[in-house]
């Protein structure tokens, strides 16, 4: 699986909120179904993300601006959740 092709899939087909605000907004309200966060994430946004159980994080293995190219977007993203995949299969993720 190619994940950049993925993601990119899901954020043109499905729906993907950016930024650490909307994830752990996306997270209180139970509609985040995967996260994915950047190499360089603040490490007090990854503490939140490991005290919610049953929630699935992807690290990144790049910086918050490689993150955001990934996504198609001129600025640095060090959060992203993911609602609905749409025609991704970015949540085969959850299996490996």
């Amino acid at each position: 699986m190619d994940f950049n092709a993925s993601l990119r899939r899901a954020i043109k087909t499905g729906e993907v909120l950016l930024g650490q605000n909307m994830t752990a907004q996306s997270i209180d309200n139970g509609s985040a179904q995967m996260v994915v966060v950047a190499g360089n994430c603040p490490e007090n946004f990854r503490e939140m993300l490991k005290s919610k159980d049953n929630l699935f994080v992807y690290t990144f293995e790049g910086s918050s601006v490689q993150l955001g190219k990934a996504c198609g977007k001129p600025f640095m993203v060090s959060a992203l959740a993911i609602i609905n995949p749409g025609e991704s299969d970015i949540l085969s993720l959850k299996r490996a």
